[in-house]
């Protein structure tokens, strides 16, 4: 398969990821099962459409760890990530974009946040909400994003494994892992596991709303998946080395 063919079908997996699975959390206010099922439904559907064209990574997280599994080379990983922003952007830009034409602006829910308390102040008749960020809540929201990744990954190895129990499977394992990873993440940080989508949303966000909020804290969502994926991808290889070994041998 072609690097052009597999980059447009990362582009289009990661279009359909944000503008519906985003779309619900914005549409819903952050609705935390609607916006669980629908990660996972969308994993599923192009796991079991453009899976077998790109592997369906639509994330940026995946595609890392597959470069440190030396499952996909250095371009082609350079590539998948470039398809994945472009796809992601054009979701968000659309979902926003739909929405303002019909005089909704969704809420900010499709963004991330790290977990933070709200401080108000008064002067006169003026308002101010300003979002205080301390270290511990950081360093919390960091683990959050990481151990999600790392395990959302780490089962990605396994679910596609060639020692796979039920590889035909493996687009519904990784589907119902993510719809789990949300049911846990969306109180904490909004979950996003998938730097593509974060970007994505934020920009989206300051388009068509103007608001700025998340751009600030955007970083956390790109370099805690990035890290917990790679960390999965370690893990997989020091535990799986005997698969890994009868792959490569297979494949010769």
């Amino acid at each position: 398969m072609s690097l052009l063919k597999k980059a447009v079908a990362e582009c289009i997996g990661t279009f359909v990821l944000v503008f519906f699975a985003c779309g619900v959390a914005a549409i819903t206010g952050g609705s935390l099962v609607a916006t669980a099922l629908a990660f996972g439904l969308v994993i599923v559907a192009m796991a079991y459409s453009i899976g077998r064209i790109s592997g369906c990574h639509i994330n940026p997280a995946v595609s890392i760890a597959m470069l440190i599994a030396k499952k996909m080379t250095f371009v082609e990983f350079l590539v998948y990530v470039a398809a994945q922003l472009v796809g992601g952007i054009l979701g968000a830009v659309a979902i926003f974009g739909i929405a303002k034409g019909a005089g909704m602006e969704l809420a900010g829910n499709a963004c991330n946040y790290f977990v933070h308390s709200v401080q108000v102040s008064y002067e006169g008749m003026r308002v101010t909400t300003k979002y205080v960020i301390d270290a511990p809540k950081i360093i919390a929201s960091f683990c959050a994003e990481f151990i999600l990744t790392f395990i959302f990954v780490y089962v990605i190895f396994n679910a596609t494994s060639k020692k796979a129990a039920a590889p035909k499977l493996a687009g519904v394992i990784i589907g119902l892992t993510l719809t789990l990873v949300h049911l846990v993440g969306i109180g904490l940080t909004g979950t996003s596991v998938n730097p593509a989508r974060s970007i994505a949303t934020v920009v989206g966000d300051m388009i068509f709303n103007q608001k700025f909020d998340a751009l600030a804290q955007v970083w956390l969502f790109i370099v805690a998946p990035l890290a917990g994926a790679i960390v999965a991808a370690l893990v997989y290889k020091l535990l799986h080395k005997d698969d890994e070994t009868a792959e490569a041998s297979d494949a010769e």
